[in-house]
């Protein structure tokens, strides 16, 4: 056991390991902050629980948040689940049933500790985000809130594998790859001893790929239910704050969860990237960590700290800037609505009609628009799910805009703010039986630039809900309607919006088996709905700004190698072929001066299609971790590829392991699977 000294209202101690005991005989690896007094004074405890290795990849992030929280007069407790870090089993997939058993009896068990007063606190960013919503539909006894970040309601419409029913090429194979890496690491031999390496080969011996899962469920069905709570709202009775930000991919499941919650919640969306708003980019950075203290407070110490009499979303609204790949701050201001759904007359919806590739108020004469889907559409984006580091961020859309087909309005008069739901109502027609719409939102500047402010996708075979895919009947018409993300934006005066609309739209979705032409009807029934918001200064500007970001300083450590994100468009003039380099955390090497553990990864994405040929698409994903401790000196090196024909998807999946040179472990799994409408 060790002390912290801060100036916080508690002095801290930190137990390093401790095995918390799960009744079919597993254990699972966890460290624990607290004050120092806690055995004779008990105080809630607030749960962690992730598979993301408590003693190396988020030792940093941990050091800086849970001692803060513990140092408010709290147990924290950051547990590693079944099968990740030096936890007893195998991780088999996301979000089982195993996962949310654990997380049952974790609770339970915390709740009983002598320094534990029986009330518990959980909360997480992405999985630790998901879960805390998935354990608290459980209903624990002892848990009495949660703060749930960067998470969704549903994992087949929000979430890295499937958007409106078109496979996410960008972040599917990507991130499966990512975790085949991460449950390939071994168990740290300070904690596990010489019992480090059979946990290791059991491992190696039992993983699966996640990917071949994720592709073989390509529709809404009960394996993309489980785990998503907004197959019953009701079921959480507990407390809910929801945090995001607009440079994230978790945003609509905000709106579906205050809408469908019926329990006390609150929501705050900023300008933050898939991060914790005291650290990430875009800023402002905020001082959540104060908020956190605030809502635990109320709720497992009843304490008044007003956090509830605020209103119940609290927004950024973003304003027009330059488009960049990177941003330290993005302009904007604080908005408010006191519920959600809005109240009567807060959201003034208006409609624009594309007419002669304009946007107006005035209803069209009946008109027909064709476009032809150039497979490279949509490498301006940026990253789907961005970390805030450079070359994430959608560049200027021009370029994309020039392979779409595009309608923009005249200058706006005055600022105009809308907040909510972008969405376009269109009646099409497709000459293939299997196609999908991509669409954009752009903000236009006066001087050109075009800054992408939403987007939305449908795959037309899933026009009459996810479940049950259809067939189109070519030349046939239909019409849907294909809901945006949510914005918070404000247009300048002088601006133009832009709608821009394709059938491609690679490497965010994979592509369509064939080329399709699709043909847009203008008319009354093809219109583009913004949510607009009328200005309410005095309302939005009677809350204090948040306080400035506070937290614990990181444990000591040094940055061997810092790591540098690249993103690189390539054109083969010749070939026609464009590729997308994505290398992020790049020769990044850490040293914690505790023990003297060192440990790294790479990580490297590429996307490649021609332009005229939608079964040239590749995805490839390498990722490579090592670890080094004196003697103990391991690397980890996976491998993943994704391809598809008219038919099915081919994918192929590797793992090596090395102890120093000599390679412990190596295997390969091929599988093709039906494409099913996608």
């Amino acid at each position: 056991m060790t002390k912290i000294v801060t100036d916080l209202p508690h002095k801290i101690e930190v137990i390093d390991h401790i095995w918390i005991p799960i009744s079919d005989g597993a254990r699972l690896s966890a460290r624990v902050w607290l004050p120092e007094d806690a055995d004779n004074n008990p105080v809630p405890a607030i749960l962690e629980y992730i598979p993301y290795r408590k003693n190396d990849f988020t030792a940093l992030r941990d050091s800086i948040r849970h001692p803060y929280i513990a140092g408010h007069g709290y147990a924290c407790v950051r547990v590693d689940m079944r099968g990740s870090g030096e936890s007893d089993g195998v991780l088999l997939d996301e979000y089982l049933q195993q996962e949310q058993d654990d997380a049952v009896e974790v609770i339970a068990w915390l709740a009983q500790q002598s320094w534990c007063d029986g009330n518990v606190g959980m909360f997480g960013k992405s999985w630790g985000g998901f879960n805390s919503l998935q354990v608290a539909a459980r209903r624990p006894p002892a848990l009495k809130a949660i703060i749930s970040f960067c998470s969704t309601d549903d994992r087949y419409a929000t979430d890295v594998h499937y958007m409106g029913g078109a496979m996410l090429a960008s972040d599917m194979l990507p991130w499966a790859s990512y975790m085949l890496n991460r449950n390939a690491m071994p168990p740290d031999p300070r904690v596990l001893g010489d019992a480090w390496r059979d946990l290791w080969m059991e491992r190696l011996h039992k993983m699966v790929p996640f990917s071949e899962a994720w592709l073989t469920h390509q529709h809404r069905d009960d394996y993309w239910k489980h785990g998503s709570v907004c197959e019953n709202y009701d079921d959480i009775q507990c407390p809910v704050y929801i945090v995001t930000g607009w440079a994230d991919a978790y945003l609509s499941s905000v709106f579906r969860l205050l809408e469908g919650l019926s329990v006390p919640r609150k929501a705050l969306i900023g300008p933050w990237s898939h991060e914790y708003p005291t650290v990430a980019k875009p800023g402002p950075a905020i001082g959540f960590m104060q908020e956190m203290v605030r809502w635990w407070d109320y709720w497992l110490k009843d304490k008044a700290t007003g956090i509830m009499d605020e209103p119940m979303l609290r927004l950024w609204a973003q304003e027009s800037v330059k488009p960049n790949h990177q941003y330290d701050i993005r302009p904007g201001r604080w908005i408010n609505e006191p519920s959600y759904p809005v109240p009567e007359g807060h959201i003034e919806p208006m409609q624009l009609y594309p007419n002669q590739f304009l946007l107006t108020t005035d209803t069209p004469s009946p008109d027909i628009f064709t476009i032809v889907g150039d497979n490279t559409h949509g490498m301006q984006m940026g990253a789907f799910v961005a970390s805030g580091a450079d070359g994430e961020s959608p560049t200027d859309q021009r370029m994309d805009d020039g392979k779409s087909l595009t309608f923009t309005s005249e200058q706006v008069e005055q600022d105009t703010d809308i907040v909510g739901f972008p969405e376009f109502t269109v009646t099409l027609s497709s000459d293939k039986p299997n196609a999908l719409i991509a669409v954009r939102l752009c903000d236009v500047a006066p001087t050109g630039e075009s800054l992408l402010v939403s987007h939305g996708v449908l795959n037309l075979t899933h026009r009459d809900g996810h479940e049950y895919p259809a067939a189109l009947t070519p030349h046939e018409q239909y019409q849907v309607t294909v809901q945006l993300n949510p914005v918070a934006h404000t247009l300048k005066a002088g601006h133009r919006w832009r709608l821009a609309i394709s059938p491609t739209f690679f490497p965010i979705v994979w592509t369509s088996p064939e080329p399709v032409t699709l043909s847009i009807y203008a008319s009354e029934e093809t219109y583009l709905t913004l949510p607009v918001r009328p200005r309410r200064d005095d309302e939005d500007n009677a809350l204090p700004d948040f306080a400035q970001p506070e937290h614990t300083p990181y444990i000591p450590h040094e940055v061997i190698k810092p790591h540098q994100n690249k993103r690189t468009v390539k054109y083969d003039a010749i070939s026609g072929k464009t590729t997308l380099i994505d290398t992020h955390y790049s020769g990044n090497v850490v040293r914690l001066l505790n023990d003297r553990l060192e440990f790294g990864q790479h990580c490297t994405d590429t996307f490649t299609i021609q332009r005229d040929d939608p079964l040239t698409a590749t995805s490839t994903c390498e990722h490579n971790s090592t670890f080094k401790r004196g003697d103990w000196d391991i690397r980890i090196n996976t491998y993943a590829t994704l391809t598809a024909d008219k038919t099915h998807f081919h994918l192929t999946n590797q793992v090596d392991a090395y102890e120093g040179d000599v390679r412990v472990f190596k295997k390969t799994w091929n599988k093709s699977i039906l494409r099913e409408f996608v």
